[in-house]
């Protein structure tokens, strides 16, 4: 179910989707996204994620152009800890295809602040996989957050 759909002034999109069969939500990217575009986006999901809870997050960049984020710290400081204390647990994050390593700076995940895992794919359906198989996990993630990017093979 489409949650919300923002055109920005450069051409990209962002859409945000509750995908009800597999209870996760499901951003998707596309065109020319530029830092401040980004910061819209991303607190978009945040508006959306109370309506429809979900600790899982299907991020899709694959049709996404441009620079996307030059403000890790805003993502690590400002909306990790709100997704969070909305309960989000899981992200599968799907790189651009143009770059193929968008949010690799997140590597110091000690840095990530609380329980969260994050894993980086370059493949959509590896990416769905995986949020498949942490829904079948008995319980949220423990210890420190973790970061792990996977290759397409």
């Amino acid at each position: 179910m489409l949650l919300s759909a923002t055109q920005f002034s450069t051409g990209g999109t962002c859409a945000i989707h509750y995908e009800e069969s597999a209870q996760w939500l499901h951003a998707t990217w596309s065109g020319w996204i530029g830092h401040e575009e980004a910061l819209q986006g991303a607190a978009g999901y945040l508006d959306q994620v109370e309506a429809h809870p979900s600790a899982f997050l299907l991020n899709n960049n694959l049709a996404l152009r441009g620079p996307w984020f030059n403000s890790v710290d805003w993502l690590r400081h400002a909306w990790l800890p709100q997704a969070q204390r909305l309960g989000l647990r899981y992200i599968a994050h799907v790189v651009q295809a143009d770059k193929g390593s968008d949010i690799l700076s997140l590597t110091q995940a000690e840095r990530m602040n609380g329980l969260l895992e994050l894993q980086l794919f370059h493949d959509l359906a590896e990416a769905q996989d995986w949020l498949r198989s942490c829904q079948q996990q008995p319980s949220t993630p423990s210890g420190a957050a973790s970061l792990t990017c996977r290759q397409d093979s």
